[in-house]
């Protein structure tokens, strides 16, 4: 308190001036240095308040106050473009999902600039370097031994001449009886699907009836890594700051034990897995969307890994 007042009295020409990074914004030694992401926000919409507030605005806040600290500081963020969502609304507007991706991307960059976050750099994930960090990061767990391949039962329009996604799908929710649950999820029970679950399934592109039909995926094989995942935990949860919340979802997914998740789609809307047998396949965009993190700040200085390979500053 008394810093604060004799910092008060001698008024802000006695204060330090502000910190100027070099541009770009990389790494410096003997400095503290700050990487800030917000949560890549949806392509395929309007923000809204709600956006703004639960997606970047805390980020904004705590990259003013890194500033004023005189912190090395670097935030970004960008648009996440890939996977059915973003086919589904091109379906919507008879747009490509390209066309869908720069109409909306360009919506998303003008609202955050008349809002004024003070993004460092503000990209997208349907990039060059989207493809090469994702396929390679693909690549090192094919090389490890951790990814495994499966066959699934997945619906097929037969007039579209494709395996449908989940949110290509409509039909009546096996649990509560709703007409319109999706492929994934039904919105008035709020239970998850399987598509393949659904009674009476429509083809929400041309309203035919799918059918049933078997198709290959690629798995990661999680509970390959329980045996070394278990100590990290029990060490981050002891000298980390988890939430309740965080901590609880943890150690049940750990409990009930960790199964294959798949990382594939049969989609054209996305990064193409690079593996004989599967080039006709996108990957899913839950494994694809987190790496936009990388390739965004790889867009924004070809030194990225400065920032996500350096823990030593």
């Amino acid at each position: 308190i008394t810093a604060a007042a004799d910092a008060w009295a001698h008024g802000a020409t006695a204060l330090p001036k502000p910190w100027q990074p070099q541009k770009p914004v990389l790494p410096m030694e003997g400095m503290r240095n700050v990487l800030i992401t917000s949560a890549l926000p949806y392509v395929n919409n309007v923000p809204h308040l709600g956006n703004i507030i639960g997606c970047v605005l805390s980020a904004d806040t705590f990259a003013r106050y890194c500033r004023l600290r005189n912190w090395n500081t670097l935030y970004v963020c960008g648009t996440d473009e890939y996977g059915t969502a973003t086919e589904t609304k091109a379906v919507e507007e008879g747009l490509t999902p390209q066309e869908i991706c720069n109409k909306y991307h360009a919506i998303h960059a003008d609202i955050y600039r008349w809002f004024d976050i003070s993004f460092d750099y503000f990209g997208r994930t349907t990039t060059p370097y989207q493809t090469m960090i994702a396929q390679d990061i693909f690549q090192r767990l094919l090389s490890r031994g951790f990814l495994l391949k499966d066959t699934v039962e997945q619906l097929q329009c037969e007039d579209c001449q494709r395996f449908l996604a989940d949110r290509f799908v409509e039909g009546t929710c096996p649990f509560c009886s709703y007409e319109e649950a999706r492929g994934d999820q039904c919105d008035k029970c709020g239970k998850l699907i399987n598509a393949v679950e659904l009674k009476n399934p429509q083809c929400k592109l041309c309203r035919g009836v799918p059918v049933v039909k078997p198709t290959q995926h690629l798995f990661l094989d999680l509970p390959k890594l329980e045996e070394r995942l278990e100590p990290w935990l029990e060490q981050s949860w002891a000298t980390g700051d988890w939430t309740a919340n965080a901590r609880y979802i943890t150690r049940s997914w750990i409990r009930d034990g960790l199964k294959p998740r798949c990382i594939t789609r049969d989609l054209k809307w996305g990064t193409p897995v690079p593996l004989d047998g599967f080039r006709d396949k996108v990957f899913y965009v839950w494994f694809d969307a987190p790496i936009g993190y990388l390739s965004i700040t790889a867009n924004y200085t070809d030194q990225w890994e400065r920032w996500w390979k350096n823990p030593q500053q």
